[in-house]
Parts: structure tokens; sequence; C-alpha cells
């Protein structure tokens, strides 16, 4: 990867574009569970969402040999989706971009009200 890719984005693109390629050639409750999964997990990736990649790698990958296995979706993932993909990125609590912005715009407000307050 050059760095024209990483400032571009076009690396994640075409990763992307490469999963919805594999996704489409799952079964369709496989289908249906992956598009939940990148619902869910998406929240709790950074702001270009780099960092989720490999997990969605993993998950994709998880899909296609239960679906090559002859195995439902719902055999492998349970019936809470969500919960699944809460326990990927590391339990209840925690903390979603949003999250993080939140807290960084606060120590940044913060900051400049002590300086002002002198």
């Amino acid at each position: 990867m050059n760095l024209w890719e990483t400032l571009t984005g076009s690396d994640i693109t075409r990763e992307w574009q490469a999963f919805e390629v594999r996704a489409a050639a799952l079964p369709d409750d496989h289908r249906a569970a992956w598009e939940q999964i990148k619902v869910c997990l998406l929240p709790h990736g950074d702001f270009t969402g780099r960092g989720l990649l490999p997990i969605l790698d993993g998950v994709l990958g998880l899909l296609e040999e239960t679906a090559a296995e002859g195995q439902s979706a719902r055999t492998v993932l349970g019936e809470d989706v969500p919960g699944f993909c809460t326990a990927l990125v590391g339990g209840d609590g925690t903390r979603t971009y949003r999250d993080r912005r939140r807290a960084q715009l606060n120590r940044n407000v913060a900051r400049k009200l002590s300086r002002l307050g002198g």
C-alpha cells in the first residue's frame, strides 16, 4: 500500500468491493447475516473503517466456511447477531467512534476553557 492509496482510501474501497463480491456468492441466510453484521460493526470502527477490515474479513471467512459445510448462519451465529458482533468488538461498553470523538471534543474544550480561566 502506498501513501496515495492510504490518503485517498482507495485500498479500503478495493477491499470493501472484494468483500461484497465474496458475500454475493453466499446463500441468502448468510448474506442477510452479513448485512446485519456490517450494520452492527461499523459504529465500532474508526473514522476510515480501516481497523474493522480484518474483523470483517474473518467474519466473512467464517460465513463462507459454514456455507460450504452446509450449516445455516443461524446455527453458527446464534439468534442474537448484534450480541455476536458485540462480543467481536470486546463486549458491552465498548466505545464507538462517536464515543471516542465525544471524549476528544470534551478534552479539547476543557483544555481551552482552562487556558481562558488562567
